[in-house]
């Protein structure tokens, strides 16, 4: 198995252990892909959930740069809910999970056809 397939199983057991949700296992290795070298970086492949600054680029980048979505307080509000079905107190919260439940929330899987 790959580096990259190592990871995408380790997001799908936490999709499915912390967060309870079954993945779209062609969804999610989309958009791991998507993430780019960073889920290879110890400090890249998590999103610092406590940190205001990593998540207004979560919102900028990701949601408005990546998805096309409008700016609005509706982005804050869905960062925040993954956040809390992650669970706020779960020290590692990768990116690639946090990106794929974002997707699924707002419905954007067409971005990764």
């Amino acid at each position: 198995m790959s580096k990259r397939d190592t990871l995408i199983a380790k997001y799908a057991g936490d999709l499915k252990n912390k967060c309870k949700i079954d993945a779209d296992m062609a969804l999610l290795t989309k958009v791991t892909i998507g993430c780019g070298p960073s889920i290879y970086k110890a400090d890249a492949e998590t999103v610092a959930a406590s940190d205001p600054e990593e998540l207004e680029r979560v919102r900028k980048n990701f949601l408005i740069g990546k998805l096309g979505l409008p700016d609005s307080p509706a982005l804050a509000e869905a960062v925040n809910a993954v956040i809390d079905t992650y669970g706020r107190s779960e020290r590692s919260k990768f990116r690639a999970v946090v990106y794929y439940m974002l997707v699924k929330h707002f419905r954007k899987e067409g971005v990764y056809a």
